[in-house]
């Protein structure tokens, strides 16, 4: 479970009490990052401190809907690589319309310890090469499902080794669902998706992603 803001960890905690398949992460998304993000990231760093997440996130740069806090939400990104490499946490990395700056930032602050996924991946052949060659994996989530959205054609050619199954839920609803709130029971039309799309089976689409999450999560909670 990805944090957003400050106001959402207690309820995100309250979540995790309830059962063991709810693992929080911590960060604060780039959407929700305020002018005063100094102040915001205090808090997550002391909850990190506290222990207990598999992961910094959601983090990153969005230039979706506001392009304003470019700067601010820079320094947040760089922030929390910095405390994902201090805790030893794998990265969530939210990036939309923000490619060349999430890169960038990756390229500037890998030194061989940052990991994880760029969640619900939506870009093309050479920035899914460009990802993982920094070291990380790919968030499938719904869209792939969608046949305009031209995931399926980028994602044929990038081993399963190197991809997730994620849902956003409750967004990015994947067909025959789309237009209603995402659930992770759907996961199963991505994965059906994603079978089709490299020729194979649901069962070795569900074996090979459950195996790279837990590479990169398990060991963490």
């Amino acid at each position: 479970m990805p944090n957003i803001e400050e106001e959402t960890i207690e309820r995100m905690m309250d979540v995790a009490a309830l059962s063991p398949y709810c693992l929080p992460m911590m960060g604060i998304h780039p959407c929700h990052i305020r002018k005063d993000f100094t102040k915001q990231l205090y808090v997550v760093e002391e909850w990190l401190d506290k222990g207990g997440f598999i992961a910094v996130g959601e983090v990153g740069i969005d230039l979706y809907h506001d392009t304003t806090l470019l700067e601010a939400q820079q320094e947040a990104f760089r922030i929390q690589l910095a405390l994902a490499k201090r805790y030893h946490l794998p990265l969530s990395i939210h990036c939309r319309n923000a490619f060349k700056e999430v890169i960038q930032l990756l390229e500037q602050e890998q030194d061989g310890s940052l990991s994880g996924v760029i969640h619900c991946f939506t870009g093309n052949l050479q920035e899914a090469e460009k990802c993982i060659a920094l070291g990380f994996s790919l968030g499938i989530g719904g869209i792939i499902t969608l046949p305009k959205s031209g995931l399926a054609a980028t994602i044929s050619a990038i081993d399963l080794k190197h991809l997730v199954l994620e849902t956003d839920s409750p967004y990015l609803t994947p067909a025959p669902y789309r237009g209603k709130p995402n659930e992770p029971s759907y996961l199963c039309y991505t994965a059906a998706t994603l079978a089709a799309v490299k020729a194979t089976t649901v069962a070795e689409v569900a074996c090979i992603t459950t195996q790279n999450a837990e590479a990169i999560f398990e060991k963490k909670k």
